[in-house]
């Protein structure tokens, strides 16, 4: 079995829907209910992921180790599907998760209204160009796995939840709103998403 420590409605969340998707057996520990979590995490981030004695950090590096211990359809076996894969799990953890990163960084760190509203439109924007890339790669199949979701298509669809968090628009494209949607309605998700909140209610 795998512990996981997670933030609500975090990154983490990602993992968790994987490990769902995988059949994977997880305890969930929520990281606000852990009194050092510095001392398991120095970064003091999620997630974090605890496979015997080996504890695992980054959310890109765990997400590539599971799908290379666990075969499934999110991790092909053949080159140019796993270098497809590997991409846009790098993609979603490199380029979108810092964007809307920008967008909490402001929202927590500028108080002069003017400056946040200016700098939240700069984001926004940012965002919405990332977001265009996706719509691109989404014009002749439903999901960047192709038929069904992959792992990033996962990522992508933890971290678009976060955008009602902010007074802005950011834009996604029609084929997009389709592959979050499918993901968000997947059964895989919504037990992942059950599991947390039973969690951190404890």
């Amino acid at each position: 079995m795998y512990t996981l420590y997670f933030l609500p409605g975090a990154c983490s969340l990602a993992i968790n829907v994987v490990l769902h998707v995988l059949e994977q057996a997880v305890e969930l520990i929520d990281k606000q209910q852990v009194e050092n979590f510095s001392a398991i995490n120095p970064a003091a981030t999620v997630p974090v992921l605890i496979e015997g004695d080996n504890t695992l950090r980054e959310g890109a590096a765990i997400m590539l180790h599971l799908l290379d211990k666990h075969q499934s359809h999110m991790m092909p076996k053949s080159s140019c599907g796993r270098k497809r894969a590997i991409r846009d799990i790098m993609f979603a953890n490199a380029s979108m998760h810092p964007a809307y990163g920008r967008l909490f960084f402001i929202a927590q760190n500028i108080d002069d209204e003017k400056t946040k509203q200016a700098a939240f439109k700069v984001a926004a924007e940012a965002t919405t160009t990332l977001w265009q890339v996706v719509e691109q790669q989404l014009t002749e199949q439903d999901f960047l796995g192709g038929d069904k979701p992959s792992a990033a298509d996962i990522m992508l669809a933890v971290y678009s939840r976060w955008g009602a968090n902010f007074p802005v628009e950011i834009q996604i494209g029609p084929n997009t709103r389709k592959m979050l949607e499918g993901v968000l309605e997947m059964t895989n998700f919504q037990d992942a998403l059950a599991a947390e909140e039973a969690q951190s209610a404890v």
